[in-house]
């Protein structure tokens, strides 16, 4: 697919500085991109490629000063950054609308209902009762259980499986290998020091415009719904025990596990391999740091943690300091215990 500078700033909202017809059919990173293709420049650190890559078209912030003559077509935005993440956005929407139809072999249920322009893939599995809206892709090998409900546009990766009823909103992307709904970790003590397993009875429910990595899993409740909000970004490898609720625009990375019935609020940033207690409160906009262990509920919105166990971040970045002049502080001492030693005798 081509395309030229005038559509690019129509779609991303820029200016044209340059030749508007310029075409362009693949983008490349601005230190190496090849004529035909785009490139962007957000990083001030890469601006000295802005004068030697052979892009043909760049996107660049609206702020930044052009020293030299460029033969590139510039487009100009506000954000450079969000611009190419949202040209890059409805690239990938023009290629998913071309795959459509269901290849063979797939095990359809006779009662599931489907929507218009949707891909199903080979080997992939839809129970009894499934509904799959419009423009929903579903690749290979993918289970889709019973009474499952998944809206429009949503994408489904190779390999995802979903368990019996849940529901999943618009606009969703599911990377490979996640399990939605699986059993919740209940286990109940006896007597006999063995564990009784507690039926999950409940289901997941996934809002709409989340995205969640590969090879995450996000349990089903025990009773009622484990509830990932609109807009929420999940990384890969995540553990979302039972009846955990995390909030809109919410973001979690990587190898982060979040213990059963746990509610995270809005707008709340969570690094990677961060473990949090269950039947906690996550306020919201929190911010809690990589690798940290959060035992006890935030309460304040904006608030920042760190360490294990978590506490307040600034006064953590002041006693790192403080550990760090320990040896001289030791020394000092030294010198006035020697000092009032001499004093002494």
């Amino acid at each position: 697919m081509e395309f030229s500078a005038a559509q690019i700033a129509h779609i991303i909202g820029g200016t044209v500085e340059g030749n508007p017809t310029a075409t362009v059919s693949s983008f490349g990173k601005i230190e190496e991109a090849t004529k035909g293709q785009l490139a962007f420049l957000a990083n001030p650190k890469y601006e000295e490629y802005l004068y030697s890559t052979a892009a043909d078209i760049i996107i660049i912030n609206e702020a930044q000063i052009v020293k030299e003559q460029l033969a590139a077509t510039l487009i100009k935005v506000p954000d450079a950054y969000s611009a190419f993440a949202l040209l890059l956005s409805e690239y990938q929407k023009l290629k998913q609308q071309q795959l459509v139809g269901i290849q063979e072999p797939v095990y359809i249920h006779a009662s599931v209902k489907k929507g218009e322009r949707i891909y199903i893939g080979a080997f992939a599995y839809l129970g009894e009762n499934v509904i799959v809206g419009n423009g929903v892709k579903i690749y290979p090998n993918a289970y889709i259980g019973n009474n499952v409900t998944i809206d429009d546009d949503t994408t489904i990766h190779p390999g995802v499986k979903i368990y019996h009823d849940c529901s999943i909103g618009k606009n969703v992307v599911i990377h490979a290998g996640t399990v939605i709904g699986g059993d919740g970790f209940g286990f109940a003590p006896q007597a006999d020091g063995s564990f009784k397993k507690v039926p999950q009875t409940g289901n997941v429910i996934i809002e709409d415009n989340v995205e969640i990595g590969s090879n995450s899993t996000i349990d089903r409740a025990t009773i009622g719904s484990t509830i990932i909000r609109s807009g929420a970004k999940l990384d890969n490898l995540l553990q979302i025990a039972h009846n955990v609720e995390v909030g809109n625009n919410s973001v979690i990375a990587a190898q982060s596990g979040i213990s059963g019935s746990t509610k995270i609020g809005n707008n709340v940033m969570i690094g990677g391999q961060v473990g949090i207690v269950g039947h906690l409160s996550i306020a919201d906009g929190s911010k809690i740091n990589a690798q940290s262990g959060v035992s006890k509920s935030m309460k304040t919105p904006n608030t920042a943690v760190t360490g294990s166990p978590a506490y307040d971040y600034t006064a953590a970045l002041r006693s790192q300091a403080l550990i760090r002049k320990l040896p001289e502080m030791e020394k000092r001492l030294k010198e006035l215990e020697e000092l009032m030693k001499k004093m002494e005798e």
